[in-house]
């Protein structure tokens, strides 16, 4: 903390009367030293950050903060207002103002600093000093640690600093002495454990807040008697709290801004969600909350899971199961524009039929009273999002690998891939290179001097450079052929072989209802329409994979209708909800009833998905839309053949599960199917998360 703030960075008698003067004032200082470049390009990131959310705090204090490119060096300037200024806080003005300005690449030493900062924020004892504190100087050695020397007004300072080592001292005597008397005497009987909560704290700078509010729960925890562990996700990273902590708490406190990550890992536990600064304030609320719903049994459902970013190359997996990983967090990222972009196409198709993909750019010509117009608007825009398909799967390929400095990498090497025509088999070769290209640089040791430039400036230089080289010099060509080797292969196939994928595509669709094999089917038929003009194999497959994947939620309420008494309360319930999931193509409204008999939903979904992509297949049922179910048979090709293909299946699998079901032996004292024992519901059994498919 020495070189971040010292004498001069510090007015113990700011005269401004607003936020924004008060900001500018001791941004004006932070000039003065060289820490800041450009003083207006600075205020306007301070302003920017203050528009996300008031960095005013109960207690008097103000934190305006930012990280700014024009920065030379993480700094710290603190002010002191008389007559307080208003930052937003709830219970009136600041006196203390702290100004933090952080690098765009400010490394994590640095950032780690200022989140101690932050938590002494959270102090009464620091906060007094500082108000009492009359000297410059002494001012900033407080801010930095130091313990400065008992002169010009001081002395207020040192007592509050001998005051809480004493109160420090004191503790430990009396802990001690409290330690041998027990011991002398008969053991006592073992305390009630105490209430336990985990909780995770993050804003979106992740310098101040994120550690104020973790000082303030903790400092409330002590207080109720509660025992708490906070993990701090902050710019600087973050380090996972001990599963065996978590599986030992009884409550969760979420206070957070931007998305909690790995938030599947507190899952079934009574858990109070709210925003970061609800913690600083009223951090004693929060834990009541929680105790609360706790002592009434309100727990969190099983979540969804941890993006694949998340879940990706955790230590000790093998090279195969990263791989598997890393692949699959592209390709979820890639599905909602596929969404997207596909049913906006679709729009477009049934609004102006399928010429439309030869109208003019809307910008040239647009009549507001054509439907052909609209119809025009809705196909290019859907065009302009599947234009993102391959660079998103690079992009996030490579963010599965290195984190964010892989996107840029990434989304180059994947617009090169669409540049030279390596599609989709392009998209894959330059996320993986990416994130290899990068993990590679990272692994170079580098002089702190040039640390902070490293994830702005660097990395994506030396990576986007390397991988741009690589595909269009080194393997693109080679790809760009296999690719439309693969294109024309599709093309050609028909008869027998045309079922026998049609078969395998079902197969997988319908294996584990959402995850990656189901994906990698899905993403396989995607790819093949992501193109202006679509062949007619690609549309096939495309129709295949989506009937298949309607079956089984399709069965599973198929089968609680007809056959209601082997199935209990909570899966006839699920049934009900598993129509409108299946005609929508969502296979996971299906997975309540894998999860709860996977050996007998599995199989049967399997073989009446199989069934119905060969029948697809057969017909020769053609699907331009990726997604949508029912409710794009318009656009199918052969509809009524395509319905009854889908109907086939979903009588297969529906009789496949009441006889394997009936054949089952009841185990004695257990209780019959129908009695209404709880089985995994839809919100319990694992669900995954609904995208395509």
């Amino acid at each position: 903390m020495s070189d971040m703030i010292t004498a001069d960075l510090v007015d113990l008698d700011l005269s401004a009367d607003t936020k924004e003067a008060a900001a500018r004032a001791l941004a004006e200082r932070m000039v003065a030293q060289g820490r800041v470049t450009d003083l207006e390009g600075f205020l306007a990131d301070v302003a920017a950050r203050e528009a996300q959310m008031p960095t005013g705090l109960d207690g008097g204090i103000g934190i305006p903060h930012c990280r700014s490119e024009h920065v030379t060096e993480p700094t710290l300037a603190f002010g002191r207002s008389a007559p307080g200024i208003d930052f937003g806080a709830t219970d009136g003005p600041a006196d203390l103002i702290f100004l933090i300005a952080a690098p765009a690449g400010a490394d994590d030493a640095h950032l780690t600093i200022l989140s101690s900062l932050a938590r002494q924020l959270m102090n009464a004892e620091f906060t007094a000093a500082l108000r009492s504190v009359g000297d410059a100087g002494a001012a900033a050695a407080l801010i930095r640690g130091e313990e400065p020397a008992a002169s010009d007004g001081d002395e207020d300072s040192v007592a509050v600093s001998a005051a809480a080592s004493a109160e420090t001292a004191t503790g430990s005597t009396a802990s001690s002495a409290t330690s041998g008397v027990e011991s002398d005497e008969t053991p006592a009987a073992e305390p009630e454990r105490p209430f336990r909560i985990v909780a995770v704290t993050s804003c979106p700078t992740g310098i101040a807040h994120t550690y104020m509010a973790a000082e303030s729960l903790e400092n409330a925890g002590r207080e109720a008697g509660v025992e708490i562990a906070v993990e701090t996700q902050g710019s600087a990273g973050f380090t996972r709290l001990d599963p065996a902590v978590i599986e030992a708490a009884d409550g969760v406190i979420f206070a957070h801004d931007v998305p909690v990550r790995d938030k599947d890992r507190f899952a079934g536990k009574a858990t109070v969600d709210t925003g970061v600064k609800a913690a600083i304030n009223r951090p004693g609320e929060l834990i009541t909350e929680v105790r609360g719903k706790a002592a009434r049994g309100e727990v969190t459902s099983a979540s969804p899971g941890a993006t694949p970013v998340e879940r990706g190359g955790e230590p000790g997996e093998g090279y195969g199961t990263k791989l598997r990983k890393w692949l699959m967090s592209g390709v979820s990222y890639m599905v909602p524009f596929v969404a997207a972009g596909g049913l906006l196409i679709a729009l477009g198709f049934a609004i102006g039929g399928y010429e439309i993909n030869k109208a003019p750019s809307v910008m040239d010509h647009f009549v507001w009273s054509q439907a052909d117009s609209w119809a025009a608007l809705l196909f290019q825009i859907g065009g302009v999002a599947f234009g993102f398909l391959v660079p998103v799967l690079a992009g996030y390929i490579a963010y599965g690998m290195a984190d964010r400095p892989g996107l840029v990498p990434g989304f180059v090497g994947g617009s090169i891939a669409l540049t030279i025509n390596a599609g989709f088999l392009g998209g894959l070769a330059a996320g993986l290179i990416s994130g290899a290209v990068v993990m590679a640089i990272q692994r170079v040791r580098i002089p702190a001097a040039l640390r902070g430039i490293m994830p702005v400036v660097v990395i994506p230089l030396i990576s986007s450079a390397v991988v741009g080289f690589l595909m269009f010099v080194v393997i693109g060509k080679p790809i760009a052929s296999a690719q439309k080797a693969m294109t024309d292969w599709l093309s050609g196939l028909s008869g027998a072989n045309a079922v026998l994928l049609g078969a395998l595509l079902g197969l997988m669709m319908c294996f584990d209802l959402g995850g990656p094999v189901n994906k990698v089917a899905y993403a396989f038929a995607t790819a093949g329409i992501a193109v202006s003009d679509p062949s007619d194999s690609a549309m096939k497959i495309m129709a295949a994979v989506m009937a298949a994947g309607m079956v089984p939620p399709l069965a599973m309420a198929l089968a609680t209708t007809v056959r209601g008494r082997l199935f209990n309360a909570a899966e006839r319930e699920n049934g009900k909800a598993a129509w409108v999931l299946g005609a929508s193509f969502i296979s996971e409204g299906a997975i309540p009833f894998a999860a709860a008999d996977p050996l007998r939903v599995i199989p049967s979904s399997m073989v009446g998905g199989a069934l119905t992509g060969a029948l697809s297949m057969a017909f020769g049922a053609t699907l331009r839309a990726p997604h949508g179910g029912i409710f794009v048979v318009p656009l199918i090709g052969n509809p009524l053949l395509y319905l009854v293909a889908i109907a086939a299946g979903v009588c297969v699998t529906t009789a496949l599960v009441i006889v394997l079901k009936g054949l089952r032996k009841q185990a004695p004292g257990t209780a019959a199917p129908g009695s209404g024992d709880a089985a995994p519901s839809a919100s319990t059994a694992g669900r995954k998360e609904p995208v395509a498919a």
